[in-house]
């Protein structure tokens, strides 16, 4: 609890002169498969800020004669173009590298605005409960009942594709999730002992929400966002197969793999290669996910 006045459920663990973060973040240190899927990801995250600097490249210029051009180590590639070009002769590398900045973009966006919607409707309806917690509960039952897919592209359909019409569609959708479970660690936490101390000691109801209950379900919020944003990517490359998402000539994964699936048989690094990529990226996520939960659930990292 904030002030010295009290004890919250983290300062438990700190009894032996460690704080609860870096006892936190010493487990998540331990689990070397977290940390080698982080570097993975930052390495996605290092790829796509420097992308006009290591692209080799224009990946949206065409060269017809180099059209369907394989990688430098098949017969007939040559090492310029490492990873071959697709049907329009565009380096197939270039546009990876470029594809990147939109999945992390679309996803790093997504996840913090929904996050910080869902993570402040959550509070204000756990802690107040009433009429705010029934109406924000029924908007949350009504969007979880519809599938993810289908309701993103029903509103691309109705909204047009477009980098921004996704990033807000996505929004729509994925806020849910963190507010759902805020609200439930919220109602636990606003009986808590340190929360009524807070109250016989005259702190607004705004206070307690931000200066007690936050901080310790913190860990919770940043958990389910790295999880949430794993499932985004796909969704953007789901949408962007489909023509709903990103618009050509923008590189985006998904438009990728769409383009090449005619090619599959004689050509398949055009839509393998786009593929791939989604694959490592979200797994590396799904694991660091996975090892931030393990070191921030005291009970599983026991």
């Amino acid at each position: 609890m904030s002030g010295g006045r009290g004890a919250s459920p983290g300062a438990v663990a700190a009894g032996d002169g460690e704080s609860p973060i870096a006892a936190n973040l010493r487990s998540f240190a331990a689990n070397r498969t977290a940390v080698a899927a982080s570097l993975v990801i930052v390495a996605f995250a290092l790829v796509a800020i420097a992308a006009p600097l290591i692209a080799p490249h224009d990946p949206y210029e065409s060269d017809l004669l180099r059209r369907l051009q394989p990688p430098g180590w098949s017969e007939g590639g040559e090492w310029a173009y490492a990873l071959g070009c697709d049907a329009l002769g565009r380096d197939i590398l270039s546009r990876l590298i470029y594809g990147t900045r939109v999945s992390m973009f679309i996803g790093v966006v997504v996840v913090l605005v929904s996050t910080v919607i869902g993570t402040a409707l959550g509070l204000v309806a756990g802690f107040r409960r009433g009429g705010i917690d029934v109406a924000v509960s029924r908007v949350v039952d009504i969007l979880l009942g519809f599938p993810y897919l289908i309701f993103a592209i029903g509103l691309m359909a109705v909204m047009g594709p477009g980098l921004a019409n996704i990033v807000l569609v996505l929004v729509v959708k994925e806020w849910v999730l963190p507010c759902r479970v805020v609200r439930a660690e919220t109602l636990a936490a606003r009986e808590m002992e340190y929360v009524e101390a807070a109250r016989a000691l005259g702190d607004t109801g705004l206070h307690i929400m931000l200066r007690e209950i936050l901080p310790n379900i913190l860990s919770t919020v940043i958990v389910v966002a790295t999880f949430r944003m794993a499932s985004i990517i796909i969704v953007e490359a789901s949408l962007s197969f489909l023509g709903l998402g990103v618009q050509p000539p923008v590189p985006s994964w998904g438009s990728m793999v769409a383009d090449g699936r005619q090619f599959l048989l004689d050509s398949w690094w055009v839509s393998t290669l786009p593929g791939v990529a989604i694959l490592v990226l979200v797994l590396a996520i799904n694991l660091a996910s996975q090892g931030l939960r393990d070191a921030f659930d005291p009970g599983l990292r026991t």
